[in-house]
């Protein structure tokens, strides 16, 4: 199990490289939600997304003489980027797997910071069965993009960071893919302050852990069609999955439509740029998904690679 002290020392850890981001709020976004709405502002940091703390304290914790011998991981997008960024810090090469329809702008960065892109087709190829080849060919270490300890708990440090300068907060509201951020937030959350609650958010096509959690265990879906490119996980992780249904209230889902008007009132009201993955959380709260007691949240925006 990850510990809330394993969450600080990430913290400490990941510094030189990940970024304090700011927390924001706009009165017009309150009175849509009918919210007190504290945004972690995720998509301002490194690389565009929070997937940065994640892969920095994995590569980070990696022993010197196995990082020598390079990285490898399998992305949409987001942990593409951070783990290019990070093998860059370290000075050792990585190798991307990444799916023929990420988003060019994803797929560019991440070639842009140095590594080598494998392209592969999600729907007749697996992603994790190519990174795990790649690495036994050439020794390199497999980094997963949610279901690891040191992944949850680099991902946990912006929900640490998000309730150290706003900590009285009634509930806290993470984009909830393959589960690592929500994972690693509500266990520092819950550490921070017991009563506080958790949200998970789905889209509505990608509702594996809103599914899982109606059958008790853990159940896959087809691959989600969905603008939230981030969030289209299949199955729960086998570390994420107990964390989440032991530390989260519920897992609330969200529309395309739904996800598309947060990202435009975020853009016009707050002139922020936040990915459709990001937004998830925000369009929970402006379509008042949340029970109607919580008055004050806090709300992960946890990329901005649109």
């Amino acid at each position: 199990m990850v510990t809330a002290n394993d969450i600080r020392e990430a913290a400490a850890r990941i510094q030189p490289i990940a970024q304090r981001t700011p927390v924001l709020t706009s009165r017009l976004v309150d009175a849509a939600a009918n919210l007190s709405c504290h945004f972690k502002c995720e998509n301002f940091q490194r690389g565009g997304a929070f997937k940065i703390r994640g892969a920095a304290n994995f590569l980070f914790s990696i022993p010197a003489a196995e990082i020598q011998r390079g990285v490898v991981a399998f992305s949409s997008g987001n942990h593409a980027q951070a783990v290019a960024i990070a093998a860059a810090y370290k000075n050792t090469a990585a190798t991307i797997v990444m799916p023929t329809d990420a988003p060019q702008a994803k797929l560019e960065a991440t070639k842009a910071y140095g590594a080598t892109v494998i392209q592969f087709n999600r729907f007749t190829e697996d992603r994790e069965a190519i990174g795990r080849r790649i690495a036994a060919e050439t020794g390199a270490t497999l980094v997963p993009p949610f279901d690891h300890e040191w992944i949850i708990a680099g991902q946990g440090t912006a929900a640490l960071e998000l309730l150290e300068e706003t900590p009285d907060l009634d509930a806290l509201v993470v984009p909830l893919g393959g589960g690592g951020l929500l994972s690693g937030s509500a266990l520092i959350a819950k550490a921070i302050n017991a009563g506080i609650r958790v949200f998970g958010v789905e889209p509505e096509s990608g509702n594996d852990y809103y599914l899982s959690r109606k059958a008790g265990e853990r159940v896959g879906i087809p691959q989600p069609d969905t603008i939230a490119d981030g969030l289209r996980c299949t199955k729960p992780g086998v570390l994420t999955f107990p964390i989440i249904e032991s530390q989260v209230e519920e897992i609330l889902l969200v529309s395309d439509q739904e996800i598309l008007a947060a990202m435009d009132l975020l853009r016009t009201r707050m002139k922020i740029v936040v990915e459709p993955s990001g937004a998830v959380g925000a369009a929970a709260c402006l379509f008042h998904k949340l029970p109607a007691d919580i008055r004050s949240v806090g709300i992960i925006l946890s990329g901005g690679n649109l």
